[in-house]
């Protein structure tokens, strides 16, 4: 008998891969690819939609005709701040636009002048000003921008829909992806804000459904329940509050470093938004206070420079082991000399201190690398306390790829020494998050109670290292 599974597309900026999950969410089967990016016609970097929509009919009819398995269900969980712009045959009108790409400083000026000024409007929407991360802000150019286009958009979905779309031609909107730093919806109200309707982008934005809906499909003779989608940051929470009941904080690491704490109901402040913090939901529709870093994307930067400085290839030093007696003498020398735990690049992003460092310093890329991860510890502990406060938080769980970074999650555990600091392990949070959200659709087994596993990391031991 074929094992019955549900197929999970997860979409990352870097790596496309699907799997196949039973029902007791082991993983079944995987596969990945990834595709160079093409230029939109500013000459900037984005995804090549077409070949991932390509890629994901093919791979759908590949892993429906694998006899070893039912596929019973789909579901989506995608990067976010990403529409697709749709005209009333349904096909996209634009490319998919990188969410880094540069945002014109006088239509931003145009509209928050126009919409009560920036700390108004980004305290309602719970929305750092982030320029093109601002997915609404994707759309308000493009109004402004390419008015021709505007008019001819009958659809907008964020890309976890629009995947659902290509398989169902339902037209839908997920929370998860509207409620996060989109600044086009009211907090406070529950509701999109004012300014959404007032221009006149409310009825390119399909109806919102439950997080949980899936729609029924048909391919080759089998009946598949198919989810909306999910933005990844709220997907990859899922596991974790299914297996989990004492407060906690997710830090769910990759590109992006995200701080996720359901616990923390309290709204924003304006220090906390200018610090780029933010507010999301769960799948379930529950208020999230989060943080975000790019400390993934530094740390693979700032590792070629130490690899080229020292003539040595970068990806040894994922493995490098941590070095306590170094830690000390770093730590030592940063207090002789202290710098500031974070600068703000162009784009308004933190970054840590060791771009303020010089490789010459330096003896060894050993050394190097031990100060890049110390710099990016201290940001990343100031960057979590913003969404810890007094949430009576008693454990910090670390997902993804700095959970396998030991001296990472050594310094982790330094650096907060009143909490439980774990690498979590869960075979693909984030897919697995995406499954869970449509449990009840596809499978009648209860929820294992064994999703995640822990290592635990002790300041007791870094205390007597150090």
């Amino acid at each position: 008998m074929p094992t019955p599974v549900i197929a999970i597309f997860d979409i990352g900026k870097t790596n496309k891969k699907v799997f196949l999950f039973n029902q007791q969410y082991r993983l079944e089967y995987e596969a990945s690819v990834q595709f160079n990016e093409i230029q939109d016609e500013d000459g900037c970097n984005c995804e090549d939609l077409y070949k991932l929509r390509t890629w994901l009919l093919d791979t759908l009819n590949q892993v429906l005709q694998l006899a070893d398995y039912h596929i019973q269900a789909i579901n989506f969980a995608t990067y976010g701040a990403s529409f697709v712009y749709l005209n009333n045959q349904g096909e996209p009108l634009t490319p998919l636009y990188n969410y880094l790409k540069p945002y014109p400083s006088s239509l931003l000026h145009q509209f928050y002048t126009t919409y009560g000024g920036e700390a108004t409007m980004t305290l309602a929407t719970a929305s750092p000003v982030l320029g093109s991360l601002n997915s609404g802000m994707q759309l308000y150019r493009l109004k402004y921008e390419q008015p021709d286009i505007f008019e001819q958009t009958q659809s907008a979905l964020h890309l976890p829909q629009y995947l659902h779309y290509l398989l169902t031609k339902q037209l839908c909107t997920d929370i998860t992806s509207i409620g996060c730093h989109t600044g086009l919806w009211h907090f406070e109200l529950q509701q999109y804000h004012y300014w959404v309707l007032n221009e006149q982008i409310l009825p390119k934005l399909p109806p919102l459904v439950p997080s949980s809906t899936t729609y029924k499909g048909d391919y080759q003779m089998q009946t598949i329940q198919i989810g909306v989608g999910l933005h990844d940051s709220s997907a990859a929470l899922i596991p974790y509050l299914a297996s989990f009941s004492k407060p906690f904080v997710l830090l769910s690491t990759g590109t992006w470093c995200i701080s996720l704490n359901p616990f923390n109901t309290t709204g924003l402040t304006e220090s906390e938004l200018s610090n780029d913090c933010l507010l999301l939901y769960t799948y379930q529709r529950k208020q999230v206070k989060a943080s975000r870093l790019f400390s993934g994307n530094e740390l693979a930067i700032q590792s070629q420079l130490i690899a080229q400085h020292f003539g040595e290839n970068a990806a040894s030093y994922q493995q490098m082991p941590y070095h306590p007696t170094i830690v000390k003498q770093l730590l030592l020398q940063n207090a002789a000399n202290p710098l500031p735990v974070f600068t703000k690049n162009e784009s308004g992003l933190a970054q840590s201190a060791f771009g303020m460092r010089t490789l010459n310093q330096f003896d060894s890329s050993t050394w190097a690398y031990h100060q890049l991860l110390i710099d990016l510890v201290n940001l990343q502990q100031w960057a979590t306390q913003l969404v810890i406060q007094n949430s009576g938080v008693e454990q910090l769980y670390v997902d993804g790829g700095f959970g396998n970074n030991v001296i990472f999650m050594h310094l982790l555990a330094k650096a907060f020494p009143q909490l439980q600091v774990f690498a979590a392990s869960i075979p693909q949070a984030t897919a697995l998050g995406a499954a869970l959200a449509i449990h009840p659709s596809w499978n009648n087994q209860p929820i294992a109670n064994n999703l995640v596993t822990l290592q635990p990391y002790s300041t007791s031991i870094l205390n007597t290292e150090l």
